[in-house]
């Protein structure tokens, strides 16, 4: 697949808001590998075959990255603080930013085994916190994976970059004291579905 440049008001409708939506990918994944790995965007479409192959790699990337940081928080002495730790490191990486990926792309064999070992070390990082006592016993595995998803969004282009940080890290305080057992206020609902969270990512 040839990568080129195309305006958005060259297409209209629905054409108009897909091109919007890979021009917002691209640009996703331009910042994940200017920072990462310090290589031109030449260079990786030369390396990768098409855009699908790329984002495939940058799926695997990003779990890859969040399995450190669990294995990181495992390590951690105190079990809640080894879960603020991950929460934090998979929100400043941006970890979740690429689940709009989710139905858009073919998955494949090692997106699947990395995203199974990556939700494996996250229940031992959740499972950790919910033995020791530290976290309520109604939060789930994936509140905390959407939890992640939902930190891991952009703000809009209009909002100053530092004033982003700094709100998003005063929220996610906010969300992670939220978390502390044993809870004021029961959540609603009923726990996150596993197969709903899952089948998303049925291209």
């Amino acid at each position: 697949m040839t990568f080129r440049s195309l305006s958005p008001d060259s297409v209209h409708g629905r054409q108009a808001e897909a091109r919007r939506n890979d021009l917002a990918v691209l640009d996703a994944a331009r910042d994940v590998f200017a920072e990462r790995a310090e290589v031109g965007m030449g260079t990786l479409y030369r390396r990768y075959g098409s855009k699908t192959e790329l984002l495939q790699r940058l799926c695997v990337l990003a779990m890859e990255q969040a399995i450190e940081a669990a294995d990181a928080a495992l390590s951690a002495e105190n079990p809640w603080a080894g879960l603020c730790h991950y929460i934090r490191a998979c929100v400043e990486m941006r970890s979740g930013a690429l689940a709009s990926l989710a139905g858009q792309i073919e998955t494949t064999t090692e997106m699947r085994g990395t995203a199974q070992r990556s939700m494996t070390r996250m229940r031992e990082v959740v499972d950790r916190a919910h033995h020791a006592g530290s976290l309520r016993a109604d939060v789930s595995v994936l509140d905390i994976a959407w939890l992640i998803e939902q930190f891991s969004r952009r703000a809009p282009d209009s909002v100053d970059s530092d004033e982003e940080r700094n709100v998003r890290a005063r929220l996610l305080t906010v969300a992670l004291d939220g978390l502390l057992a044993p809870g004021a206020t029961p959540l609603p609902g009923r726990p996150p579905s596993r197969a709903r969270y899952v089948r998303r990512w049925s291209a």
